[in-house]
């Protein structure tokens, strides 16, 4: 099963941004690196622009941003789970 995290922070102009669907992966995972790397530059940019919106999902960056093969490998247990329930 494919845990998930969310993250809340202050950026730049003390808007409150709150970053939400963050996949928690073992080191071992191939993905692991990618994730962090795409999700250290989410962050960034978030923190360093003024946002529009305060909630942002990062499953739906990492859909735009990951090559979708890519996107179906990492969240693939997830849909296996919900068809076995």
């Amino acid at each position: 099963m494919l845990l998930f995290k969310s993250l809340e922070f202050k950026n730049q102009a003390e808007q409150k941004i709150k970053v939400m669907e963050i996949p928690v992966l073992e080191a071992s995972h191939p993905h692991f690196f990618m994730i962090q790397t795409r999700l250290q530059t989410f962050v960034s940019f978030l923190h360093d622009n003024p946002q529009q919106k305060s909630c942002y999902s990062f499953r739906e960056y990492l859909k735009r941003k990951m090559s979708w093969s890519d996107f179906k490998e990492l969240y693939r247990l997830e849909e296996v789970n919900k068809n076995k329930a």
